[in-house]
């Protein structure tokens, strides 16, 4: 069981204001901006907490950095993540999950858990790069 901190409820404060992912340091950024005193240590390590017990999802970047959101939907899901701008759209995948399962079980795998994240332009930025004559990349 987690403990309730005022840093912790700050934390959840700033993300249920977003609605894209971010990083330890974007969020650590606004909660400053916001007035609030917390130290970015503070912040990772919240960040890391309130994620192993699913209250946030956790997208590792092409970079390598780990960037979090306060998910709609708390059962299992997946996401498309808007390569420019972040955006963000939660989605349920049924057949894929099935089809999944089926292979793991055609090679002797259990206790599945898997993360998928699909990358590509929201139709803002696809009209962009169509009007750019090509990828906003």
């Amino acid at each position: 069981m987690q403990r309730k901190t005022r840093q912790r409820a700050a934390i959840l404060e700033t993300l249920a204001r977003q609605a894209e992912f971010r990083s330890a340091q974007q969020i650590h950024e606004q909660m400053r901006s916001d007035g609030e005193t917390v130290g970015l240590a503070t912040v990772y390590r919240n960040l890391q907490a309130l994620s192993s017990s699913g209250r946030l999802d956790v997208l590792i970047a092409a970079d390598g950095e780990a960037l979090y959101r306060q998910c709609e939907d708390t059962g299992h899901h997946h996401h498309l993540v808007c390569r420019e701008c972040g955006r963000t759209v939660e989605f349920l995948a049924p057949k894929l999950e099935n089809a999944m399962t089926a292979i793991a079980e055609e090679h002797g795998f259990t206790d599945l858990d898997h993360t998928l994240e699909v990358f590509g332009l929201c139709a803002e930025h696809a009209q962009l790069a169509a009007d750019d004559g090509g990828d906003a990349r």
